[in-house]
Formats: C-alpha cells, structure tokens, sequence
C-alpha cells in the first residue's frame, strides 16, 4: 500500500544496516510520518508493548524480527538460554494476540530442531514470516472480494461496509486482513463506501484506518463507535468485516474491544459479519474464547487521556474527571454463534471447530 504514492511495508531492514529493523511509528499518524529505528530487543519489546506498531500479524512479525536482533545480542557461550529469556520478554508484551508467540516460537525451533546460531538464518526466517504474511493477506483479499461482489451483483450500488479498529495494512504488513477484501474490491472497480469505527479508547479506526483508507482513494466516513447499529437498522450497512487476534478452534473471535457488540447488532439486523482470520491467528489449542483467551487490561490513562493535533502541535488532554478511575479491557471475544464466516488465505469458511480443524492440514 502507499503514504504520499511511496510503497510501504509497515516493518523492514534498514537499507546497508543489517543491525536495524524500521518501522511506521503509528503512535504519531495520521498528523506525522515518522520511522522509528531497532536496535535492540529491549527496544523491540518497547515497540509492541507500547504500540509503536500494533495489529496481530504485524506485532507477530516484529516479534520475528525481534528474535533476530536477540540472536546478535545473545553470548555465544550462552546462546540457548539467553535466546529463551529473550523469547519470554517478547511474548510477555501483548499477551493476547497469538501471532506473537506463534512467530517466536517458530524462532526458537531454529535452535531446538537444529541448534543453529549464526543470527543470519534468524534473520531469513523473520523475512520468510513477513512475506508468508504478506501472501496470506493477498489471498484474503481475492476470497474476500467474491463476497463484496455477490452483493454488489444483487444491489447494484454502492455497498457500504463497516468495520472495527484497524484490521489493515498498517495492522499486517500490506493488504491488511479485514481490508484486504475492501482494497481488492475498489481496485476492481466495485463502488466501496466503508463505515469507519473510531474505536475508543485509541482511536485506531479513526487515526489508522481513515488514514490508510484516505491514502488508497476508497471512500469512507468514520463514525463514533456506538452509532453501528443505528445504521445497521436502517439498512445503511451491507456487510461487517473485522480483525482477529486470537480465534479458538471453534470459531470463537477475539478483537479488539466493542467487536462483539457489533456482531450482536448484525445478527439482530440481518447483516453479514465476516472475520478477516489468517491461520496465524487461529490458536487451535483453545476451544472457550470466554474462559481461555486472556484479555489484555491496559493503562488507563488511554480511556482517560486523548490525543489530537492543535495548532500544529500533538497534544493529550484529559476528558474525565482527574481522580475518576477508568477500566481500558483491550478486547472482547465474539461467539462463534454471530460469526457468518471466516475470510482466511485458503477460502472463506463457517466459523465452526470441523472447518477451521480442515485449516490444520493446509498450514
């Protein structure tokens, strides 16, 4: 995808510094495009804890990338434990989307499987997880867009879809998950309108996904988070498409918070929810998304805090009263009982434990 007609990936080595990893500090977007420099896993940690880059597959990635500057860090004398305490670190940033651990742990098999050491190899299994990423979320987008274009073949207007967070390119590392579908089908020359959550409490929707959405030329407008269903009522909306960061076995989906009240205002109004899930995110360990998916309690100054632009200037201000406490639950799990289906790099399928258990022998 492009920022100013230049290409973009969201995280990548630096050109003549194999040391440094750089990405799209997306604290700063939409109002400044900076390029953050990693050096070390510490700042790695920093990076994905701290939401410099956020989003399932990416912070996967990342976390991939993260093993790689651990393996120039780690004593050759000591390289197995210190790339263990090195993996821990990692994993312990966000413990919610399972794309994190999934790519350190594929890390880690280098040195189980094989014992390799030499930080080279890490550094072609961080590039092959990216570009594995990239593939899977290419192909979402060519399932996807059947969707888009069955609706468009009975309606033959503009179809407005309406989506949460920022399941985009800025979440993966091109295409995105829940946008890949909207992406393929504007380029395809479907007319695409899409209803833009602004996805309190750090506005990712808002700041994220209008940004990127405005970028590409596809028509959106952002909406306060409650005023889905209110469109949804009256028939302002053909299609939900959102984000996974962990979906169990049985089609239980985790995403980021007020998913699930979107699902539950689909399902009372007739229209389609669909879930952009590459099998990086399934865990199919788990089957009780309620029970078993941790969900990440945040700080709360994000709920009580924001951050706009005034003058020229970044600035945060308060909106509660200073000594009101606040609860920020990053996540909630939709049932797999509101899910249509799951829009994965293999097809689109029912978000049920025998469909996604066929996903098993693909990966």
């Amino acid at each position: 995808m492009k920022i100013n007609n230049q290409h973009y990936h969201t995280i990548w080595l630096k050109s003549n510094n194999e040391s440094t990893i750089q990405i799209i500090d997306q604290r700063s977007l939409p109002h400044d495009f900076i390029i953050e420099d990693i050096t070390t896993v510490d700042q790695m940690a920093i990076a994905i804890k701290d939401m410099h880059l956020r989003g399932a597959p990416l912070i996967g990635v990342a976390a991939a990338f993260g093993m790689y500057l651990a393996a120039l860090e780690a004593n050759s004398g000591t390289f197995q434990i210190d790339m263990d305490r090195f993996a821990e670190q990692l994993k312990a940033t966000r413990p919610t989307a399972v794309n994190l651990a999934w790519a350190v742990n594929q890390q880690l098999e280098l040195i189980q499987n094989k014992s390799f050491t030499d930080p080279k190899i890490f550094l072609q299994k961080a590039k092959t997880i990216k570009q594995d990423s990239i593939d899977r979320c290419k192909r979402m987008g060519e399932f996807g867009l059947s969707l888009i274009q069955d609706i468009y073949n009975k309606k033959q207007s503009t179809i407005n879809i309406l989506t949460h967070c920022n399941a985009g390119w800025l979440a993966c590392i091109d295409y995105g998950t829940a946008t890949a579908p909207i992406y393929a089908a504007y380029d395809s020359g479907i007319p695409v309108h899409v209803w833009v959550d602004e996805t309190r409490p750090r506005n990712q929707g808002a700041r994220l996904t209008a940004f990127e959405l405005q970028e590409h030329g596809v028509p959106h407008t952002v909406i306060t988070d409650n005023a889905g269903g209110h469109l949804m009522q009256h028939g302002e909306v053909d299609l939900v498409i959102v984000g996974t960061d962990r979906t169990t076995r049985t089609g239980d989906v985790c995403n980021k918070i007020g998913t699930y009240l979107k699902a539950l205002a689909a399902q009372d109004n007739n229209v389609p929810f669909y879930v952009g899930a590459p099998t990086s995110s399934i865990d199919f360990s788990l089957s009780d998304g309620l029970r078993e998916i941790p969900i990440e309690l945040r700080n709360e100054s994000e709920v009580k805090y924001i951050q706009g632009k005034h003058e020229n200037t970044i600035k945060e201000v308060l909106l509660t009263p200073e000594k009101s406490p606040a609860a920020n639950y990053a996540f909630d799990v939709t049932p797999a009982r509101l899910v249509t289906g799951l829009i994965t790099e293999f097809g689109i399928i029912p978000a049920n434990e025998s469909s996604i258990k066929s996903l098993i022998l693909q990966t």
